[in-house]
């Protein structure tokens, strides 16, 4: 006799799902240094449930070091982490979720999948994830800038496999194992889902107590977690003239407001009000630029690149920075409030020829006059 799936979520079970999402989002970001005993267990035990003998552990204070190790340990190259990583995956993953899926419906498996897992890689991803990738990515770029180029850093699998030649590279990292992990726990502690509890049980251990992992057949490198994770009231990652990212060896990043770009020191090390607008004309990455832009702020672009006032209409007036520090010319509203002299400054599109215009632009096509009478 076939098994009753669940088909709905009553509303306590629903308001729990931010809840799981909040509890695998903090295991994820987790500043704590791991545990090098617990995790050498769980290493252990993952391979050995997978039909492999226990490998040799080498720990790591960063993901930098460990693919510092990866690039020129000949040893490494020869062993073949692909189908081991694969079969991992597999064991503690596919299945387990297969597992737990079959007792649900079709539809709420799917509406768990996006607003558990998915939902949480996005702000992951967004949080810390393609920051570490950016940053590893100049890694490898200023070993070898030739192999290297923008086009290449779609993850940082992609970025192993061009630097060492081969496919043998497989990686688990904080950010998959919270997301998944949020999905499972859901589904087990609020569904009470069957399960095969020793897998489970093997997915926590690996999820909680180690950071990124580059599984081998002989060696398994794991990583610590960060010293320091620094975020913005939005809980973007983001710090000012400091660190957003820093790990005990050394390795860090600036960010900007969770802005996925990797920052470079000369930027980040310094509080974005002594930022310069003329280091918008020196600096070639367009994606730093907007960074800059964004921190520097139109306001000061304007007094510090000497904007050139196009056109004017009462209190406001069309604006152009006469140099080319962003992919389109820059044209700004620049409004000054007729009763505190507060000065406002907007992006404007730059096919924009009077004030007016510019101010039906940012009045979504009203007229400045109507708007005037509306309000």
């Amino acid at each position: 006799m076939s098994q009753t799936k669940i088909e709905n979520l009553i509303p306590e079970q629903e308001a729990l799902i931010p809840v799981y999402r909040e509890k695998w989002r903090q295991i994820a970001l987790s500043s704590k240094p791991i545990d090098r005993e617990k995790a050498a267990e769980a290493i252990k035990s993952a391979y050995i449930a997978i039909g492999y003998k226990q490998p040799r552990i080498l720990f790591f204070d960063s993901p930098s070091a460990a693919i510092e190790t990866i690039v020129h340990n000949s040893d490494l190259k020869r062993e073949r982490g692909n189908k081991l990583g694969s079969q991992l995956r597999r064991h503690l993953d596919i299945q387990l979720w297969s597992q737990l899926k079959s007792q649900l419906d079709s539809q709420l498996a799917n509406q768990l999948e996006t607003q558990l897992m998915s939902q949480l890689l996005l702000e992951l991803m967004s949080q810390v994830g393609r920051h570490l990738v950016s940053q590893l990515g100049n890694q490898l770029d200023s070993q070898n800038p030739v192999i290297f180029g923008q086009v290449s850093r779609w993850t940082l699998y992609d970025m192993l496999v061009k630097k060492l030649g081969h496919k043998y590279i497989h990686y688990f990292d904080p950010e998959g194992w919270a997301c998944r992990g949020s999905l499972f726990d859901f589904c087990i502690a609020v569904l009470n889902c069957d399960r095969d509890q020793n897998r489970w049980e093997q997915f926590q251990l690996l999820a909680k107590e180690c950071g990124w992992i580059f599984p081998y057949e002989n060696t398994c490198l794991v990583c610590d977690r960060p010293i320091k994770l620094s975020f913005d009231s939005e809980h973007r990652l983001h710090a000012e003239g400091d660190f957003a990212i820093q790990f005990a060896d050394g390795f860090s990043m600036y960010a900007n407001h969770g802005q996925g770009v990797w920052l470079p020191k000369k930027y980040g090390k310094l509080h974005p009000k002594q930022w310069r607008s003329q280091w918008l004309l020196e600096e070639d990455n367009a994606e730093v630029r907007r960074v800059l832009i964004q921190g520097i702020g139109y306001e000061r672009i304007c007094q510090e690149l000497q904007a050139i006032e196009l056109d004017n209409w009462q209190e406001y007036s069309l604006l152009k920075i006469n140099v080319d520090v962003d992919e389109e010319p820059i044209y700004l509203l620049k409004m000054t409030c007729p009763s505190t002299d507060h000065i406002h400054v907007l992006r404007v599109p730059p096919d924009l020829t009077s004030a007016r215009e510019a101010i039906r632009w940012v009045n979504w096509g009203i007229d400045p006059e109507e708007f005037s009478v509306q309000t």
